[in-house]
């Protein structure tokens, strides 16, 4: 689905993602194009007329009390790109730089930032023609913006460090930025008055990794919702604790979906009949009996989330900001990443907890005095380990999530000889968070396979229609573990399942839209 053209303001976290993800082409809407013209014609003529403006006629940081001459404007816009591009590290991976590009841009169109329309058309081109500067993910505080990733945006649009260039079906190979623009038909970029300064203020690495994984934690909302009906099939565990009269009573959102979803997935399970009456336990662990409060509030902390990163990506990052319509500029801070560096924080705790949750699941489901089950759900224990080492696997995920899961935003240190004397750390959030988010995936897709494990030992016996289609869908691309194999391979199989969404669809596909 086509997004609409750039405006600065009707941006989604879905936008973002097609365009990250499934390379979805750009466009600026033409009446972004007249306020951009009418800012940067301001520029122009207080550049002639020698106004002091801050990282346009002055240096930068602690040298914004040196003013700079006319005749040196356009070099103080290269040298700034050149001297901030200090980056360190494995480079970021080319979805988030695609939707950095796509956030710059963004923020350029809404006509604050007094760049020519042709320097947002350049940033366009090489999104669309897929050629991606090569940026190392390692060198943000997260203040004055993302500064060192984006001046290696900048940088290569200048035609200075690496790119990708699209490399057919398998992907994409390395090339200097000279010969890669060239590729496509884009000389460098000349920039001028205030451009550079324009492209490497604002938050767009962290916003973008905050975006996508945004858009990934709902979706994860949904399969950890999946997994523990599952699971709660295999222990055999109550419906009661998922009726709505008792989520009513405390009517968080995410808790009363949540609840509503595992009901949905276990509706007419002949497994709960056949222990519905005359069982002994009066209630389950709380990893079952409590999964809609746990999910439910990872969920309302996804909806949090999700709606700072909403703002965050039609908001005008840069400074100055030019005011076309009043005549002024402003200095301000409004690259500051504080408000999506808490987001990330918050957003990989509220993720971690669905992994701890679930590594309880997948305990409760090796113990045979917890499960009746065979150990470890294997019927040859002893020769075969069975699925023993899934729970080790689950623990070290979680386990290293509680350590991601510090906050980073409670750090700070001070940079530019003081200038920027408080600074977010929101990239180191916002990239802890895509840690959380992929160890999260893949404990989900271990109780995916361990919960499908124990309901084979439940056959004939059918479980809920919506634990039916997961368990099938599984079962299409994982094999029952009779003997012990390589367990890393089914591992692997089963995160690709989450991740494509391919087993989300296939669920809702028999029991409709989850919550």
């Amino acid at each position: 689905m086509a997004i609409p053209p750039l405006d600065g303001k009707s941006l989604t976290i879905c936008h973002v993602y097609e365009v990250a993800c499934l390379n979805e082409p750009v466009k600026v809407a033409a009446a972004a194009r007249g306020l951009m013209k009418l800012s940067r014609k301001l520029v122009e003529k207080w550049v002639r007329s020698g106004e002091t403006i801050y990282g346009v006629t002055t240096g930068f940081g602690e040298f914004s009390t040196v003013a700079i001459p006319f005749s040196a404007l356009e070099a103080l816009q290269r040298n700034l790109i050149l001297s901030h591009s200090a980056g360190t590290g494995d480079p970021l991976p080319p979805a988030v730089i695609r939707a950095m590009m796509l956030l710059r841009a963004n923020v350029l169109v809404k006509g604050f930032s007094g760049v020519r329309p042709e320097l947002v058309d350049y940033l366009v081109r090489m999104v669309n023609a897929d050629i991606l500067p090569v940026i190392p993910r390692q060198g943000s505080v997260g203040s004055s913006g993302d500064l060192v990733p984006l001046s290696h945006l900048g940088l290569a649009m200048i035609g200075k460090g690496r790119v990708w260039v699209r490399n057919g079906r398998r992907g994409y190979k390395e090339a200097s930025a000279r010969v890669g623009l060239k590729k496509v038909g884009l000389p460098p970029l000349r920039l001028t008055a205030k451009e550079g300064v324009a492209l490497i203020n604002g938050t767009e690495m962290m916003t973008a990794y905050t975006a996508l994984a945004v858009y990934q934690s709902k979706k994860l909302c949904k399969v950890a919702d999946i997994a523990a009906a599952i699971s709660v099939e295999v222990l055999k565990g109550s419906d009661t604790a998922f009726d709505e009269r008792i989520h009513n009573l405390r009517p968080y959102a995410g808790q009363k979906a949540s609840a509503r979803n595992l009901q949905r997935l276990i509706q007419n399970s002949l497994i709960r009949e056949s222990h519905r009456y005359g069982d002994p336990r009066v209630q389950d662990a709380y990893s079952l009996r409590c999964a809609p409060q746990v999910h439910g509030a990872s969920r309302d902390a996804v909806d949090y989330v999700k709606s700072i990163v909403s703002i965050e990506i039609n908001a005008a990052t840069d400074n100055p900001l030019i005011f076309a319509d009043k005549k002024l500029h402003l200095e301000g801070g409004n690259f500051h990443g504080q408000p999506i560096a808490l987001a990330a924080d918050f957003l990989a705790i509220a993720l971690a907890e669905l992994a701890n949750i679930s590594e309880r699941r997948i305990d409760q489901m090796m113990h045979s005095e917890l499960s009746e089950l065979p150990k470890f759900l294997t019927r040859h224990g002893g020769l075969n380990s069975g699925m023993m080492m899934l729970q080790y696997v689950a623990a070290s995920l979680v386990s290293e999530n509680k350590v991601l899961a510090h906050p980073a935003s409670v750090d700070s240190i001070p940079t530019s000889a003081g200038k920027e004397d408080h600074n977010s750390m929101g990239s180191i959030a916002a990239q802890k968070l895509w840690q959380v988010l992929k160890n999260t995936r893949a404990v989900l897709a271990i109780e995916l396979l361990v919960a499908a494990q124990g309901l084979d030992f439940h056959r004939p016996l059918k479980s809920g229609k919506g634990v039916e289609a997961a368990h099938r869908f599984v079962r299409k691309h994982v094999k029952h573990l009779g003997g012990d194999r390589v367990l890393a391979e089914d591992i692997q199989t089963a995160v690709r399942l989450v991740e494509s969404g391919d087993l989300l669809r296939a669920v809702e596909t028999a029991v409709g839209r989850l919550l």
